[in-house]
């Protein structure tokens, strides 16, 4: 049997291409690395859609077992979990990111 939140989270992940579940909101990061992955992102020029996972405490412990991630921020492309800040910010340092949101066609130049 499907866990409710789970199916609201799956909704949000569907209807965003690109989802971050964070601590605050993109203008106002409530943690440094929410912080960092909104900063990556806007860097990039991408299109997000976010969560304040602060404000809905069934969202924040729903997303960890959606995931079987322990950690706030998450990121997903196009329903799949990428990772959260450590990863996002590895493959941006990497140079991985841009091409890797080209590729899913979740990222387009300005």
């Amino acid at each position: 049997m499907s866990d409710p939140i789970h199916d609201v989270i799956k909704a949000k992940i569907d209807d965003n291409p690109i989802m971050l579940f964070m601590k605050g909101t993109p203008q106002f990061p409530q943690c440094g690395f929410s912080s960092t992955v909104v900063q990556i992102l806007d860097y990039l020029g991408a299109d997000y859609g976010a969560d304040n996972v602060l404000a809905d405490d069934d969202i924040r412990k729903g997303i960890k077992s959606f995931s079987d991630w322990p950690t706030i921020p998450q990121l997903y492309v196009k329903g799949e979990f990428v990772g959260g800040c450590d990863i996002v910010k590895e493959m941006f340092e990497a140079g991985e990111l841009k091409p890797f949101l080209k590729e899913q066609g979740v990222l387009t130049d300005a």
